[in-house]
């Protein structure tokens, strides 16, 4: 499987320890510590959950870029103890302490990060303007980049893509039943969760699809908007020349997501 794809596009799944790959994505026998060296190896970029419900450890950040390749890309969950609250205004400790856990051992492997919020939270202007704010742009010299995946209906108004363009900050696009469908672009970079895999289905989604996604990644990349993107507000009017788009396939029928990526990913080469 070759590694190239269209440039600025990476292709991943969410995490790398899942039982059920072992055998079908990971060769029988693979030792469970060789499992990221050899993810890394097939895939452009992968989504770290850990991240996500607890605090991980420098050491454990500095392991992980060193056993994976010299262009390969980490994207990171923010935690839940930021976005899982009533007030995203008093979320600063929780965005400081996940900062200072030691995710720019990453070093140049350091993605996007994305802060996932619960289905039940509505979208209040002020306090998630407030919340954006506290998402710096930079720390200790790395440069960073946010996503925001927001899962409740109230989010698709013209309103909240103004306000992620004030801040420089993508909205998650998903294609999950009951999500609200945000393709309007709001950062320099497109961020992708795919959760729509089905076990009926070789690839978990149908070659029809992927080559889909195919086309709506190339456009991004390029500058463009897809064709058909279902936008909330105006297009950006000085659209950059290429962007760095993130796609990862996250679950839907989990044990297919290997599949799917790395089939994505030849559409892509």
């Amino acid at each position: 499987m070759t590694r190239s794809t269209t440039s600025r596009v990476r292709v991943g799944i969410g995490g790398w320890v899942f039982e059920p790959w072992r055998g079908s994505f990971y060769p029988p026998g693979l030792a469970q510590s060789r499992e990221l060296q050899y993810a890394s190896r097939r895939l452009t970029s992968i989504e770290i959950n850990g991240t996500y419900y607890g605090t991980q450890k420098p050491a454990s950040f500095a392991r992980w870029r060193d056993e994976t390749p010299e262009d390969f890309v980490f994207a990171l969950k923010g935690p839940r103890f930021a976005t899982n609250r009533r007030v995203l205004a008093e979320a600063g400790p929780s965005i400081e302490k996940f900062l200072a856990s030691g995710i720019v051992e990453l070093k140049g492997k350091l993605g996007p990060i994305n802060w996932q919020f619960p289905p039940t939270k509505t979208f209040d202007p002020d306090d998630f303007d407030a919340f954006l704010a506290l998402l710096p742009s930079e720390y200790e010299g790395h440069a960073l980049r946010h996503a925001v995946e927001v899962r409740h209906e109230s989010f698709a108004t013209p309103e909240f893509i103004d306000l992620l363009r004030r801040y420089g900050v993508a909205a998650v696009i998903a294609d999950k039943a009951g999500t609200p469908q945000l393709h309007d672009v709001t950062a320099p970079f497109v961020y992708v969760r795919l959760q729509s895999a089905q076990e009926s289905l070789e690839l978990g989604y149908a070659p029809a699809e992927l080559d889909a996604w195919a086309a709506r990644a190339r456009a991004w990349a390029a500058g463009k908007e897809p064709d058909g993107a279902r936008r909330l507000a105006a297009p950006l009017p000085r659209p950059p020349k290429q962007r760095d788009v993130f796609i990862y396939m996250i679950n839907g029928f989990k044990p297919k997501a290997p599949a799917a990526a790395m089939a994505l990913m030849e559409r892509l080469s």
